[in-house]
């Protein structure tokens, strides 16, 4: 019963943490979406101020909340199995060196009260420790990566490039807006 009153408080803690990580991108969004222009009603006039399709921050909010949906709204579609891959893939990774992990600390523990401490018991579970920190960081990298792509493709989404029908050269569009 151990394991689960340190599972219960562990996920008590990322629970916090999860909630306090919402809460920053709230305000976050709130002081930036002020500043911004309308975003749902674009601007079709040429001589008129240029609005952007999509938010960027609210691609970040979108991608904190649940990872790959600020892809989504960014109509970035092959990303979303990238990234849940990568997510899979090192939540698996963590699972399965944390188990290890618990299974030579029980045995080291083991070792230690019946009188004979195994130092390769000591040794696995160091190593596995280790390895289950190493990812968790990939996990954050990828979480951040998330974030960041979410927030570039956002502000790249208006950015075109055409070729000129005249000309048949490329032609770069480009459109700023001043905050």
């Amino acid at each position: 019963m151990k394991n689960w009153k340190d599972y219960l408080n562990c996920s008590a803690i990322s629970k916090k943490t999860i909630v306090s990580l919402l809460l920053v991108f709230i305000a976050f969004t709130n002081i930036h979406s002020q500043t911004e222009p309308d975003t749902l009603n674009p601007v079709q006039n040429e001589d008129s101020e240029f609005v952007m399709q999509k938010s960027p921050w609210g691609a970040v909010l979108r991608s904190a909340v649940v990872p790959g949906f600020g892809q989504y709204y960014n109509e970035s579609y092959w990303k979303i199995p990238v990234f849940l891959g990568f997510f899979g893939y090192y939540t698996a990774g963590w699972i399965r060196n944390n188990d290890n992990y618990k299974t030579y600390k029980d045995l080291y523990t083991q070792s230690i009260n019946e009188g004979s401490a195994n130092s390769r018991y000591k040794t696995l579970r160091d190593f596995y420790v280790d390895q289950r920190d190493r990812f968790a960081i990939y996990i954050a990298i990828t979480y951040f990566l998330n974030l960041v792509d979410a927030y570039v493709d956002a502000h790249l989404f208006d950015f075109n490039v055409e070729e000129d029908p005249n000309t048949n050269s490329t032609v770069l569009n480009m459109r700023y807006y001043i905050f």
